[in-house]
């Protein structure tokens, strides 16, 4: 899902399934981080806080991405290895 506007604080929770303190506390430690920012709007009469990625955000996050791709051909390599070790010995 894209969102270039951000994603609500009640969007969020939802997809975290994380508290109120909780999922303030995680944006509090990404904010300072710079990862991510953090707007107040209004919606109708309604505050409405966002939350978007920074530059910064975006390319550490894709930098986990690659980082997690390599875990998962690692890890196929190995069990493909050990499956072609047990076909050698049998």
């Amino acid at each position: 899902m894209t969102n270039s506007a951000g994603l609500s604080f009640i969007e969020l929770k939802r997809m975290c399934t994380l508290t109120d303190g909780n999922l303030a506390r995680h944006m509090q430690v990404l904010v300072e981080a710079g990862f991510i920012a953090i707007f107040k709007g209004l919606d109708g009469n309604r505050v409405v806080t966002l939350c978007r990625l920074t530059a910064e955000g975006r390319r550490r996050f894709m930098d986990y991405l690659a980082v997690l791709e390599q875990v998962v051909v690692d890890a196929s390599n190995a069990v493909d290895g050990e499956s072609a070790s047990r076909i050698a010995r049998s």
